[in-house]
């Protein structure tokens, strides 16, 4: 297994588990825990497994099922000052697309409540709240995330200005 350092802290690092890998954060998703698994699908392991759980069980799902742990304080992928855990999963994997990072500022506006980042921010947390509402399961509203997901990326690799 590689060690993955995630930021300048110690406390930041994780082993990269081998394939398929397996992914845990908190229940009831939206803009970070929706977009990491789509990075993860689509970049990192097509097989990955995904689990969302109670707050107060993540840390201990993630020993007992070998996951790592993400987008909530003290997990190796997480908010980091201003960047936010697609940022931190992006930076861990080497992942430097310039379509992936103009997604992760979208990403970034609607996760931190920094609309102004990208003009798409509003739209991408107007979507994700959305999808709550309509899906009570969470593996149900990945599902139903990640072929928006694969259009907005589609768009930043194409995009060349602010209203193409």
């Amino acid at each position: 297994m590689d060690t993955v350092s995630t930021s300048a802290s110690p406390a930041l690092s994780f082993q990269r588990p081998s394939a398929p890998t397996r992914w845990i954060t908190r229940a009831r998703p939206k803009i970070d825990r929706i977009a990491c698994p789509w990075l993860v699908l689509r970049f990192i392991d097509a097989d990955a497994r995904f689990f969302y759980v109670p707050v107060d069980q993540v840390f201990g799902e993630a020993r007992r099922l070998d996951a790592v742990a993400y987008d909530l304080p003290g997990a190796p992928i997480t908010h980091d000052g201003e960047r936010c855990s697609f940022d931190a999963l992006m930076r861990a994997y080497d992942l430097d697309d310039p379509g992936l990072q103009r997604l992760a500022t979208i990403v970034r506006g609607a996760d931190t409540g920094r609309p102004e980042l990208a003009p798409q921010s509003p739209g991408l947390l107007a979507f994700s709240q959305g999808l709550s509402l309509l899906h009570a399961d969470d593996h149900a509203m990945l599902q139903a995330a990640l072929p928006l997901y694969d259009a907005l990326y589609a768009w930043c690799r194409q995009a060349q200005g602010p209203h193409r």
